[in-house]
């Protein structure tokens, strides 16, 4: 079945080959989203109940998390049948109908690609780990005892060793991740091929681009070195290994040719990496090159981040964050393009995390969100995100579902000390992916209008006030403000296009930029904390004429001071 391609829903997306640069993608984590059955999961009829949501938003692309059949040991990336749904989302029909009245809304879809690495549970590793002499054995990568134990110490992603014994044939296994996803070995060609041919039979399908999971991990070192180890680790650090590999550029370019390069459709690739630098960016994104659109990378979401990773936190440094961004918009300025994002199933909610959940929910939730949508690059909302969604109140070890979390907590608390256990929750409460994966807030019922069943995992508390059917025909909402600002870009070339300069970029508490093109200027200012700020420089009177184009808080002048978490962005007309 091939659906028919949408007609863009904007003038300024003109039928390009870099039309995503004026749109803006939504990502929707199924599992979370709406639930239409009453089995407490999200599903994908639940999403098609809600796409009045999306228009009424103003969104271009819907990014699926993957709704593939799986295990679910990690929520849908661990897959076993790359060619069928999940029954737990649905049935291939079901993603059809999806696809069809997204393209009747002009909207497009975008479906997650997870081929580092598959299921324990697919076809393919059951035969490669049937016997030595399997003729998909080198399918995956296999490697003997080292003194016998682990071929080398790199540690997996998810706690613990990356290898796996399988004690039928006496060999290990690779999972950068979960011991239930095998990574699949790349340097086989026969592999690349059976991942390109499945990649084609969904472009046929209808969908229209893909969002590729960890593919800078493709490309293993040969040797597969130990790596250096950090005190306090059990395991050493593996990435300069397989990230960003000998041959990933050659695969990826592989990959262009054989399923992108001969179609006329409109498509769109982003892929995710962990280990990309601004560097690495301009080569995988350079149109040149032939390999993909943007990329996702991890600088600025690993500020925070304490000594002890993810699970220990530091405070953030808004300096720090405004010169990740801006390194990032000015190596790209010329070559290559911006994937821009706060938020994702991965990561915290960006209000709680970088903003005040508190006394400043609202002016925060729309200061972050202005300044990230009006850089250069392609923004990304996470399903909740423009309700302003924040951090769940987690209590107990009892409250999540997330492996990574659980993995992490159970690994550092093995001798079972209290005391210890108590650091840890705080921890993973604040930095573990499950405060993205709430369900969507709804409405004020019960469950939050998610479902009508028990949600897979807890509803936020704060759902009774913080959900959509308070939003949406609200004029002063957080809803609204997010679909003003993707409106914006759709309007107003100069966001597409325009030159970035970051302004006060040693500040503490203000984030201030320009773009700028031939015809327009704007000038996005933000008081990025919860205390007034006052201007020690004129920056307000050069702006003296210009035209407010966006203001989270009434009257108030940009020459003198800003209150609390105030974005202000003004216009002028330059020719």
């Amino acid at each position: 079945m091939t659906s028919t391609q949408p007609a863009l829903r904007h003038p300024s997306l003109s039928p390009t080959a870099e039309w995503w640069k004026a749109a803006v993608v939504y990502q929707v984590y199924p599992r979370s989203f709406a639930d239409s059955n009453g089995d407490g999961i999200g599903d994908i009829q639940g999403i098609i109940d809600h796409l009045d949501h999306l228009e009424d938003l103003g969104v271009d692309v819907v990014w699926l998390s993957p709704v593939y059949a799986s295990p679910q040991d990690d929520n849908g990336y661990d897959i076993s049948d790359y060619y069928a749904v999940d029954p737990t989302f649905g049935t291939l029909e079901d993603l059809d109908e999806l696809i069809a009245a997204l393209h009747a809304r002009g909207m497009k879809l975008v479906m997650d690609l997870v081929v580092n690495h598959t299921s324990d549970e697919h076809k393919w590793f059951t035969e490669s780990r049937s016997s030595r002499q399997s003729p998909k054995r080198d399918w995956y990568i296999w490697r003997d005892p080292r003194d016998g134990a682990e071929p080398n110490n790199w540690g997996s992603f998810f706690s613990g060793s990356a290898w796996e014994l399988d004690e039928t044939t006496g060999q290990y296994f690779l999972h950068l991740f979960s011991k239930k996803q095998p990574d699949l070995n790349w340097d086989n060609p026969e592999v690349r091929a059976a991942v390109y041919q499945m990649m084609n039979w969904w472009l046929d399908r209808g969908i229209d681009g893909f969002r590729m999971d960890v593919i800078s991990f493709i490309s293993k070192h040969p040797e597969l070195p130990d790596g250096a180890i950090t005190d306090g680790q059990s395991w050493g650090e593996g990435i300069q290994f397989y990230g960003s590999g000998p041959k990933v550029h050659e695969y990826l370019q592989e990959m262009h040719r054989e399923v992108f390069s001969h179609r006329d459709a409109d498509l769109i690739t982003v892929g995710e990496m962990v280990d990309a630098t601004p560097e690495l960016a301009r080569l995988y994104t350079d149109q040149d090159r032939r390999e993909l659109d943007m990329v996702f990378h991890f600088e600025h979401v690993g500020l925070d981040h304490g000594p002890g990773g993810k699970f220990t936190r530091k405070p953030v440094d808004l300096v720090a964050i405004k010169h990740s961004f801006a390194r990032w918009q000015n190596a790209l300025a010329d070559v290559g393009w911006n994937s821009l994002y706060w938020n994702n199933h991965d990561q915290p909610r960006v209000v709680s995390r970088f903003g005040n959940d508190t006394t400043y929910w609202h002016e925060s939730a729309t200061a972050l969100a202005t300044v990230l949508h009006l850089m250069r690059g392609t923004p990304y909302i996470y399903q909740g995100e423009e309700l302003g969604m924040t951090n769940m109140s987690f209590q107990s070890i009892e409250d999540f579902r997330d492996l990574e979390s659980l993995n992490y907590y159970n690994e550092a608390n093995q001798e079972g000390d209290s005391s210890r256990a108590a650091d840890l929750l705080a921890g993973i409460a604040v930095g573990g992916r499950d405060n993205a994966r709430t369900p969507v807030q709804w409405d004020g019922t019960p469950n939050a209008g998610f479902t009508t069943g028990t949600p897979w995992i807890p509803v936020n508390p704060n759902h009774e006030w913080l959900n959509a059917a308070a939003q949406r025909t609200d004029p002063g909402s957080i809803f609204a403000w997010y679909r003003t600002l993707v409106r914006l870009r759709h309007e107003e070339p100069v966001i597409v296009d325009g030159r970035f300069e970051l302004l006060h970029a040693k500040d503490p508490q203000i984030f201030a930029y320009t773009r700028t093109n031939d015809t327009t200027a704007l000038l996005v200012v933000a008081n990025c904390s919860s205390e007034p700020f006052t201007f020690s420089s004129s920056i307000g009177t050069k702006w003296a004429d210009a035209e407010v184009l966006l203001r989270n808080q009434p009257d108030g002048s940009l020459a003198q001071e800003l209150r609390p978490w105030e974005v202000v962005v003004l216009k002028k007309r330059l020719a």
